[in-house]
């Protein structure tokens, strides 16, 4: 099977074109229909230019000019002929760089998943994020009557704050620099915000605890400051779980991390191997199907796939935005 579809390609930093593009499905591939698209921080970054260096996961060189995206889902419009796994009309969710941003896309079978029974197609799109921000909720390590911090309001910061609360949670305490983000917080359950450009996080947590610290901090925002901050109001023998994917060498304060014997806990769902991720993921959506966790409050900006340049100027810009979407 061949078609040509309209496709993303990232050719410098801020230079980003919708382009034509062939795609060509091969035996062990299959092409699906994307039903929506998101923009991730870490197409953001690339869109700055800050491209990663090579991993063993990330198997596109990351070099200009990028075939752009990851977060969509659709349904299956093609299979090839040794495909057992899917079949034309099945609802899948992406799990890997395909080129997304892009009216259909060829992965292969393992790069996809099943849609769960029940799940909106608006949120099966973004299952890939959203499965890794509940994966990192579900097993933060949160016990009943924790006092949990996450660091960054951001898509995963608001889910992981749901889910903490939801799983027993004293106290929840969301960090960030944006009042409208912390205020989006405060709605969907955290019991305290901090502005870190206003107050001091370290001195809330102190007294919040009488002096012990936090028992479990979450790092979503990805930068230096949030990792050092993180290390200072995590407790003693306290759980420091890592979300974020920070993709450039940072300077980090490490002196409590052996001396006093904290627990690091890495909740990057995706980067485990895809057989563990074909079994973890759907736990991870199902609180999201049953509608214990509100997800569409996070989308705050919607766009035509034709407008990608206006959608990344926005990602570009706006601080304030948690989740772009992008329609075919």
């Amino acid at each position: 099977m061949r078609m040509t579809t309209r496709a993303a390609l990232l050719k410098a930093p801020r230079e980003i074109e919708l382009v034509e593009k062939e795609l060509i499905c091969g035996d062990n591939e299959v092409i699906i229909k994307n039903h929506l698209i998101g923009i991730c921080g870490s197409d953001k970054s690339f869109y700055r230019g800050h491209l990663p260096p090579q991993t063993t996961e990330f198997r596109q060189e990351p070099k200009f000019p990028f075939w752009l995206g990851h977060e969509s889902g659709g349904t299956v419009v093609g299979v090839g002929a040794k495909v057992s796994e899917y079949k034309v009309g099945d609802r899948v969710i992406a799990f890997a760089w395909c080129n997304n941003f892009a009216d259909y896309f060829v992965a292969k079978e393992f790069q996809l998943q099943p849609v769960p029974e029940g799940l909106d197609m608006d949120l099966a799109a973004l299952g890939e994020p959203i499965a890794c921000a509940m994966y990192s909720g579900l097993n933060s390590g949160v016990q009943l009557g924790d006092v949990v911090v996450i660091m960054g309001a951001g898509f995963a910061g608001q889910i992981i704050t749901q889910c903490a609360k939801k799983k027993g949670a004293d106290k929840v305490v969301v960090a960030d620099v944006l009042d409208g983000k912390l205020e989006l917080a405060r709605k969907l359950g955290a019991d305290v915000t901090v502005n870190l450009k206003k107050e001091d996080l370290k001195k809330c947590v102190s007294d919040m605890t009488g002096g012990s610290g936090a028992d479990v901090v979450v790092e979503a925002a990805g930068s230096e400051s949030s990792f050092n901050t993180a290390s200072e109001i995590v407790k003693h023998n306290g759980k420091f779980v890592f979300y974020s994917w920070v993709t450039q060498p940072v300077t980090l304060n490490i002196s409590r991390w052996h001396d006093e014997g904290i627990e690091f806990i890495n909740t990057c769902l995706v980067h485990h191997t895809w057989r563990e991720r074909y079994v973890w993921t759907p736990p991870a959506l199902r609180p999201v199907a049953q509608g214990m966790i509100e997800i569409k409050p996070l989308i705050t900006n919607r766009f035509r796939l034709s407008e990608i340049k206006e959608a990344f100027d926005l990602a570009d810009n706006d601080e304030a935005a948690i989740k772009i979407v992008l329609y075919p």
